[in-house]
């Protein structure tokens, strides 16, 4: 199959969904490739790079859609790109098809078969294919970093000469892959960061990256995993509460940056207009909601606003195109992964399994049907996670209580294996001859202290210091070389054996503790 890329014609896209890399993988899956001229140049993509992986370099976009059987693309196409194609020919591209129906309408009646990236179930054997989240991942990098650029000061505090700066406080509403990525960011340029989500299994995410979880009092179970690892829709009371507690931070937040999507729906109105009058001046908002209305009552799409107290509302919706090379690098890989799902056998042959839940889920239009929308994966994104019993804290006579029982249950298992023992060397020491007996109570008390010695260390320790407490409980050793010397030959063998198993453990056990240490040690 020919997989061809045409040049953008949204206004203001810089993305190409092939880049010279991704021709090279995708020529591996036994494809052709072919792009039109100049669609990778504001990404930095020459037509001569194309050309010098053997890509076909097409004058116009008539040309790329008469010759390619897939068509990939970053934004969805229009209603004159939609006329171009034909029957069996496959589009892959963001398509939006819950927002788009006329244009969904259109690509049936071409008998074309379109796969939707924004579409691509979010489970773990998509995660590759995820291109949503590889784009958010930069709109919630490039979030701070258009924050930084319009706000006053610092992110991280400073002690200087000169005075002390406090560092910035920044709120992330919304912890999905844009917010977490827009926390990473903010985080590591020493803000102080908050962020909330409406998922409380999330929190242990958000806590992981160094930021503070804003917990809200409220009871009402939130399932995240409900509409594809989304937030889903909440009731008029949380919302409320939601609110209030946003009304409460808005005078201490220097930068908010707002992330909250529901799939086919606006963007629901978090942060309001009277929200934005509590906050200081020089203030920042950064609304990565903006393109399906924003989060933020004054949000207004591409472009950016000053409020009458001096807070700054950005609502740039092109966020992962402002980083064109980047983000072409991630969708391209994202389109590669979809096109060896598409082709198992790497053949250059295109087998469209509507059995597979990845494709299936993803393709709107094939075979001159609609089958939008799929039906829902089998797994769900983020499993709800069961609330956790809460420790009990016990009062110090408690402690010294269970303390102390534990070590009478310990002394009873330790006496009753002695006495077990005991008994057992006593039956062989009477039927036994005298010299098997000497070499059978060095061998026991050489398994007992090297099994004493190593089941005494705490279990926190074994995994750093597996190797050396390996090597600690080679003391068995000291009895293989009490035996050697032994006239019976295979008492001998034996204790060389033992010998020879021991230091290995002894040798082998300190050498990985030294490559183990080696990897820490700063070059």
């Amino acid at each position: 199959m020919k997989i061809g890329a045409p040049r953008e014609v949204f206004e203001g896209e810089a993305r190409v969904a092939m880049t010279p890399d991704s021709a090279v993988q995708l020529q591996k899956l036994g494809h052709t490739c072919a792009i039109e001229s100049g669609a990778g140049a504001k990404a930095g993509f020459s037509d001569a790079a194309y050309a010098a992986v053997g890509v076909e370099v097409l004058p116009d976009a008539q040309a790329l859609f008469d010759a390619a059987d897939v068509v990939v693309k970053v934004r969805g196409p229009e209603m004159s790109e939609a006329g171009l194609l034909r029957p069996g020919q496959t589009l892959i591209s963001f398509f939006w098809p819950a927002q788009n129906a006329e244009l969904l309408e259109a690509c049936k009646a071409r008998g074309a078969t379109v796969v939707a990236m924004d579409m691509v179930p979010r489970i773990s054997r998509a995660q590759k294919m995820d291109a949503l989240s590889s784009m958010a991942n930069i709109a919630g990098y490039r979030a701070v970093i258009e924050a930084g650029s319009n706000f006053g000061r610092f992110f991280t505090g400073q002690v200087t000469a000169a005075g002390k700066v406090p560092p910035a406080k920044v709120l992330v509403v919304g912890a999905g892959v844009a917010g977490l990525a827009a926390i990473g960011t903010a985080t590591s340029l020493g803000a102080i960061v908050h962020a909330f989500d409406v998922r409380p299994e999330v929190s242990e995410q958000i806590e992981s990256m160094g930021a503070n979880f804003v917990f809200l009092e409220f009871a009402e179970a939130q399932d995240g995993a409900a509409t594809g690892g989304y937030a889903a829709p909440s009731s008029p009371e949380f919302r409320e509460a939601q609110l209030a507690k946003f009304r409460e931070l808005a005078p201490e937040m220097d930068i908010v940056i707002t992330t909250a999507l529901i799939p086919g729906r606006p963007a629901p109105k978090l942060w309001t207009a009277d929200m934005v009058a509590l906050m200081k001046p020089g203030s920042v908002v950064v609304d990565l909601a903006a393109e399906r209305g924003g989060n933020c009552d004054l949000t207004v799409p591409d472009q950016k606003i000053v409020s009458d107290n001096g807070v700054t509302v950005v609502g740039y919706t092109d966020y992962p195109s402002r980083m064109a090379a980047q983000a072409s690098t991630l969708y391209s890989n994202n389109i590669r992964h979809m096109m060896t799902d598409l082709t198992p056998k790497k053949d250059g042959v295109i087998d469209h399994n509507m059995g597979d839940d990845v494709i299936r889920g993803a393709t709107v239009t094939h075979a001159g049907e609609i089958t939008f929308p799929p039906p829902p994966p089998k797994v769900a994104a983020i499993a709800a996670q069961k609330p956790k019993p809460k420790a009990v804290e016990l009062t110090p006579v408690e402690k010294r209580a269970a303390e102390v029982a534990a070590f009478k249950a310990q002394t009873r298992s330790q006496v009753g294996m002695l006495v077990i023992g005991g008994g057992l060397i006593l039956l062989a020491g009477l039927y036994a001859p005298s010299s098997f007996m000497s070499h059978f109570i060095v061998f026991v008390l050489s398994v007992y202290v090297g099994v004493q010695v190593i089941w005494n260390v705490s279990h926190s320790l074994h995994t750093p210091l597996m190797a050396v407490t390996n090597a600690i409980s080679s003391i068995i050793i000291l009895g293989a070389l009490m035996q050697i010397g032994s006239g019976n030959w295979l008492v001998v063998v034996l204790a060389a054996l033992a010998v020879f198993m021991a230091g290995i453990n002894i040798f082998g056990g300190f050498m990985v503790t030294r490559r183990m240490l080696a990897m820490f040690q700063k070059s």
